[in-house]
C-alpha cells in the first residue's frame, strides 16, 4: 500500500468513512458511513473517485496532515477553515498537493463536519464490506478508532487515470447549511401525538442538546405527549424522529440502532439529512411537513448536483 498523508494533529474527531454497510442492517449492525453523504460523495467525485471511496470525516476541528507524495484532494462540507501551507484553501474544488505540503484547519466557521477526499480513496480496515469506522465496536477504518498523531494514511488504489485539479461544484448547487428547517414526512406513529404536540412538532423551535453524536441528537424543546399502548420493536432508519417516554424527541443519525420500540412520529427526508448532519449542540432547528412528491424533487436536485460532477 502507498502512504499518502502523515497525521501531525488528529483534530477533535476525525474518522475514515464511506457510504456504510446497509447490507448488515438485518443482522443488527448500524449502517454507519458518512453523516453528510452529499458532501462525502461530492468530495470523492471532485477527487476523481467513485462515490463510495473512503474519505476523512472531520468533526468540529480538522486534522493537520502532511502530504507524503503528490496527490489530488477535495474538501467539502462544513467550513472548518481549511488551509494549505498556511494559506486559505478553496472548498468544493479539486486541489493538487505536492509532497511536503501541509493541510490544516484553522477552526470552525460554520457547520460541524468537513470531508477530505484524496484521488484513489483512503484505505482502511474493511468490516462487513465497508471501511466506515464504527466507534462503538472499534471496527472499520483506522483500526476502529479516530485518527491519532503519528498515523499514516494509505491509498486504497493508485490511480492510473490523469488527475484533474480545479473542477468545482457550481455555487448554485452548493447545499445551504444555514437552512435549519428540516423537511419531514409523517412517521408511522404520528397519530399517537395529541393535537397540541403535533402542532408543536411542526411549529415550535427545537435545539440540539449536548447529547448529540453520530448515533443521534437529543432535542431540547416542547415536551411531546404520546397516547396508546406500548409498541413492539420495529426497524429504524436515519432521520427517524423518536419520542421517548419523557416526551423528548430524538433524531437518529448514521450510527443509529437498527430497531427500537419508541414511537417514530416523523422522518427527516433524505435531502434534508446533509443539513441535519451539519447541526451541532446549541443549534436551533424546525421541522416542516412535505409530501412524497416534494421530497422527491428535493432528492433529484441533490442527485443532479452530483451528476454534474460525474460528467467529464
Amino acid at each position: 500500500m502507498t502512504a499518502v498523508f502523515g497525521v501531525v494533529e488528529p483534530g477533535l474527531l476525525t474518522t475514515v468513512q464511506d457510504l456504510g454497510r446497509p447490507g448488515a442492517i438485518a443482522s443488527g449492525v448500524p449502517p454507519s458511513g458518512a453523516m453528510d453523504r452529499f458532501a462525502h460523495a461530492a468530495a470523492n467525485l471532485l477527487a476523481g473517485n467513485e462515490r463510495n471511496q473512503a474519505t476523512l470525516e472531520c468533526t468540529l476541528s480538522g486534522p493537520q496532515l502532511v502530504a507524503l507524495r503528490p496527490c489530488l484532494v477535495a474538501i467539502t462540507g462544513a467550513d472548518l477553515g481549511a488551509h494549505i501551507n498556511g494559506r486559505a484553501a478553496p472548498m468544493w474544488t479539486g486541489i493538487f498537493l505536492a509532497a511536503g505540503d501541509s493541510l490544516s484547519f484553522a477552526g470552525r466557521r460554520s457547520g460541524m463536519r468537513a470531508y477530505v477526499a484524496v484521488s484513489g480513496g483512503f484505505d482502511g480496515e474493511r468490516w462487513l464490506g465497508s471501511r466506515s469506522t464504527y466507534l462503538l465496536v472499534s471496527r472499520g477504518g483506522m483500526h476502529g478508532r479516530p485518527l491519532k498523531a503519528g498515523d499514516e494514511l494509505e491509498l486504497a488504489a493508485d490511480r492510473s487515470a490523469p488527475m484533474v485539479a480545479g473542477r468545482q461544484l457550481a455555487a448554485s448547487m452548493l447545499p445551504d447549511y444555514s437552512e435549519h428547517t428540516l423537511a419531514v414526512m409523517a412517521g408511522p406513529h404520528l397519530k399517537r401525538l395529541d393535537m397540541t404536540s403535533r402542532k408543536a412538532l411542526l411549529g415550535q423551535v427545537f435545539k440540539v442538546s449536548g447529547q448529540a453524536d453520530r448515533m443521534g441528537y437529543r432535542l431540547d424543546g416542547p415536551p411531546l405527549t404520546l397516547t396508546g399502548d406500548e409498541l413492539l420493536s420495529f426497524g429504524l432508519a436515519a432521520g427517524s424522529i423518536q419520542v421517548v417516554n419523557s416526551g423528548q424527541a430524538i433524531m437518529l443519525m448514521a450510527d443509529h440502532q437498527t430497531a427500537g420500540g419508541y414511537a417514530v412520529v416523523a422522518t427527516v427526508v433524505s435531502a434534508s439529512l446533509p443539513a441535519a448532519a451539519q447541526l451541532g449542540p446549541g443549534d436551533e432547528l424546525r421541522f416542516r411537513a412535505v409530501t412524497e412528491a416534494q421530497a422527491g424533487v428535493m432528492r433529484r436536485e441533490l442527485s443532479a448536483a452530483l451528476a454534474s460532477l460525474a460528467s467529464p
